[in-house]
């Protein structure tokens, strides 16, 4: 099995090379199409990876930027997602409002899946059995080897069909409203972001371990075909 990767010396310089990855492919993307699509994940070296891009060149009036998974909080928490990425990438590139489609965590879970669900279809035409192709779609891994918020055990880890769903994480005693992986894998361009000591354990669960996403979720978007992982040496330390 081959995975495509990057081992950077620090978060810092993981969280650039992804960003000039991401930003390479929304260019290649925009020479081809009227509009590019982006979804991303939360946490702590996505906001660096969020800094970064928001530098780049793009044309963000022809950017289309979507969410990952969600907490079931308001914008402005500090939980949510998509005001770190308002903070962090979609305030200081100037990306237009109607170019945003977030996640509505302040609703009611089932409500918000649903919301975006629709959201989802209704912005890529799709009709019923079809799913969305984003042209970029980055996730990260957690210590635990979750991605997006598809954490061990889950029974939608195998739910091939369903877009969105509002998923109870016990262990964060909170339901997420989150992709599947029916749209998770069918991105063009698969990116895996994950840095620090913590997370090391995990990568090797992703990358080593016998194939099992219900017992390691991350395995998932890190062996599909399309992906790419970026690390830093702390991350990588078991496997590289």
């Amino acid at each position: 099995m081959s995975i495509r990767s990057s081992i950077a010396p620090d978060a810092e310089s993981a969280a650039r090379s992804c960003s000039s990855a991401i930003a390479g492919i929304l260019k290649d993307t925009l020479a081809e199409r009227r509009t590019a699509t982006l979804a991303v994940s939360g946490g702590s070296t996505p906001k660096l990876m969020m800094d970064h891009l928001a530098t780049s060149d793009l044309d963000w009036s022809r950017v289309h930027v979507f969410f990952v998974d969600e907490r079931p909080v308001p914008p402005g928490d500090e939980q949510s997602n998509y005001t770190l990425c308002e903070t962090h990438l979609l305030t200081p590139a100037n990306v237009p409002a109607s170019n945003v489609h977030r996640i509505q965590g302040e609703r009611f879970p089932a409500d918000a899946a649903e919301v975006y669900r629709c959201e989802i279809c209704d912005f890529f035409g799709l009709r019923t059995g079809e799913k969305p192709r984003f042209a970029v779609l980055q996730c990260g891994v957690g210590p635990d080897c979750h991605t997006a918020s598809l954490f061990p055990g889950e029974p939608a880890i195998d739910d091939m069909d369903t877009l969105i769903a509002a998923l109870p994480v016990e262990k964060m005693q909170q339901t997420r409203i989150t992709m599947l992986p029916a749209i998770l894998l069918n991105a063009r361009y698969l990116v895996v972001l994950a840095t620090g000591a913590d997370k090391a354990e995990a990568i090797r669960h992703a990358v080593l371990d016998p194939y099992n996403p219900q017992q390691f979720p991350a395995q998932l978007v890190v062996r599909a075909a399309q992906s790419e992982l970026f690390l830093d040496n702390a991350s990588a330390a078991l496997v590289a």
